[in-house]
């Protein structure tokens, strides 16, 4: 599968480069320098993988499931019992006025050129990461005001979005993690496909009907431990007035990548009647020597109701964790940087099993084989109870109570920030 991406060529230290509507302008010269790139996606050789992969226990004559007495099957009782807390008084309705998470604009890189792997985060579970490589990859973008299939109806954004799409400079894949509502926009895959026409999609198993029919065919998709070679090759490049000066030019490389899907414990719907027939996921994506585990959406054990007010983290150590990250750990780890969610967890009695609190962010954190990790999937929409701005604080007391600093190893961002690694 091939497409073309049109990026800059590396510029030498004394230049310096401007955007320009048709690619990054040469400062120093009056010609417009910029490299098309071929994509190719093919088959990655063959990895070890955990004993249970090969049984596909996940997969189910209706679609699919998660195989772990970690999970606990939600239903639409869990409508009711939201429905029923509100009406009752039991549940916190989160005070959204501001000031809330800070957002600022973000600053991407102006070429491909970088010795760091750099995360941006976007709001919610949406990060850009570019890569030393020169590889940019967008993950679980939402760029809507509502994350709902109607415009009107719905959770809306209590932070805005830091930028739009059209203020991203490339965008050479996008990352898709499931179909729930708040990960999958249809309006931003089909704004990106417009303004990024090459850029590639990559999903869990069920979902390149939806994309098809979206209009947009540069879509992968991929079951558990499935894995994927990017090539971005560099096919045609227009002459400068250096070259014609019979100057030397910096010479694209190849930019390579490999990027996994991998398990994690959730569910999917679009509908009523659409219920986990398509395949929910974590990814791992590794480039220029940088690996990024992106765990998605997902619970780590299931906790039944305590006394109201109560919490005692000792006591859930009785009930079963997901498997599924250990062997993520150890099959695919150690990563660089995790992106890890640690919101929408209240009550976690009706949550735990879909959605990590930042207890379970850490324990997956520790179990994936992260080395650092940003905290995603919050501070954008109100989906569940806690307060929004609870998360990070919780995030420091887990950190605290596993004997890991407070700050520098599992962090939060404001919305729009940048972190090198």
């Amino acid at each position: 599968m091939r497409a073309l991406l049109r990026w800059p060529v590396p510029r030498s230290p004394t230049q310096t480069w401007s955007a320009g509507k048709f690619g990054i302008r040469n400062m120093t010269s009056p010609i417009t320098s910029a490299v098309l790139y071929a994509l190719t996606v093919s088959p990655a050789p063959t990895k070890p993988g955990p004993e249970d992969a090969a049984q596909k226990s996940h997969h189910v004559s209706s679609g699919f499931q998660n195989p772990w007495d970690s999970f606990t099957d939600l239903n639409f009782k869990v409508l009711g019992q939201m429905i029923s807390r509100r009406f009752t008084g039991k549940a916190n309705v989160p005070d959204t006025k501001p000031p809330t998470v800070p957002v600022q604009k973000p600053e991407f890189l102006p070429s491909r050129e970088t010795s760091k792997l750099r995360a941006t985060w976007l709001g919610h579970a949406c990060y850009y990461v570019e890569f030393p490589s020169g590889l940019r990859v967008l993950f679980d973008p939402v760029f809507e005001d509502r994350c709902s299939p109607f415009s009107w109806l719905g959770p809306k954004r209590f932070t805005e979005a830091p930028c739009q799409i059209k203020d991203i400079p490339v965008i050479d894949a996008v990352v898709i993690s499931h179909n729930h509502y708040d990960h999958l926009s249809h309006p931003t895959v089909t704004e990106i496909a417009k303004k990024h026409p090459n850029c590639h999609f990559f999903a869990p198993l069920g979902n390149k009907t939806w994309f098809h029919s979206s209009g947009i065919d540069n879509v992968t998709e991929m079951d558990w431990w499935d894995e994927r070679d990017i090539t971005l090759s560099p096919s045609a490049q227009k002459p400068t007035q250096v070259e014609a000066a019979g100057e030397a030019q910096s010479i694209a490389a190849d930019i390579k990548a490999r990027i996994s899907c991998l398990p994690c414990q959730h569910m999917t719907a679009r509908g009523p009647f659409d219920r986990c027939k398509t395949l929910w996921a974590s990814f791992a994506v590794e480039s220029g020597g940088k690996k990024v585990y992106f765990a998605g959406d997902t619970g780590y054990r299931a906790v039944p109701e305590q006394p109201e007010g109560a919490e005692d983290r000792k006591s859930e150590e009785k009930f079963p964790t997901c498997p599924a990250f250990k062997q993520v750990g150890e099959f695919r780890g150690p990563f660089d940087l995790g992106l890890i969610p640690i919101g929408a967890y209240g009550p976690r009695h009706i949550f735990s099993s879909v959605h990590a609190d930042p207890h379970d962010a850490v324990k997956i954190f520790q179990d994936t084989k992260c080395g650092k990790a940003l905290g995603m999937h919050w501070g954008t929409w109100v989906l569940t109870e806690e307060d929004v701005l609870e998360p990070p604080q919780k995030l420091k007391v887990a950190l605290k109570a596993h004997d890991l600093a407070e700050t520098g190893v599992f962090d939060v961002c404001d919305i729009g920030e940048s972190r090198e690694f």
